[in-house]
């Protein structure tokens, strides 16, 4: 009687573990983390449109409005940040915001269809130069390394604790 209650007991603990494990909160894996063939559409823009300026440029009003509309027809893929989604990639690698802004509102009105990216060109021009500059104002964030060296002291290691001995 005593083994089959220890392995009642065994079993029931590995299976709590188990449980708290699997609820755990996992980071979102992404289906274009370090895809570089997605962001090569942005070459594609041909060079008229890639001349094209917006004319919100560094409008403040713009990136706010920009902003909404990017949250009502944009997060569902790139992410509510537009770190990158399931569906759609990063928005905020070097690629995407050193693009020029005519690359950008190409991409927006062309979409990349076999990719997943709808075309946007029913969207009046002057919403997609908003969601342009709300991208644009943005800029690059780079990667956080998941786990960062220790500083090394510039005298060495250190040999004792700085803090009082009780």
């Amino acid at each position: 009687m005593r083994a089959y209650v220890a392995a009642l007991t065994v079993t029931s603990a590995v299976l709590c573990v188990s449980v708290a494990l699997a609820q755990k909160e996992k980071p979102p894996i992404y289906k274009h983390h370090k895809d570089a063939l997605v962001y090569a559409e942005l070459a594609k823009a041909p060079q008229k449109a890639r001349a094209k300026r917006n004319p919100f440029e560094k409008d403040p009003e713009a990136i706010a409005a920009g902003r909404n509309l990017f949250e009502q027809h944009c997060t569902e893929c790139h992410g509510h940040s537009a770190e990158g989604g399931r569906k759609g990639p990063s928005l905020l690698v070097e690629q995407v915001q050193n693009s020029e802004p005519g690359t950008i509102f190409w991409l927006l009105t062309n979409g990349v269809v076999r990719r997943g990216m709808p075309v946007w060109s029913k969207l009046p021009e002057p919403e997609r130069w908003q969601l342009v500059s709300y991208i644009k104002s943005l800029g690059v964030v780079e990667s956080i390394p998941t786990s960062a060296p220790a500083p090394k002291s510039p005298s060495g290691p250190a040999t004792e604790s700085p803090l009082p001995h009780r």
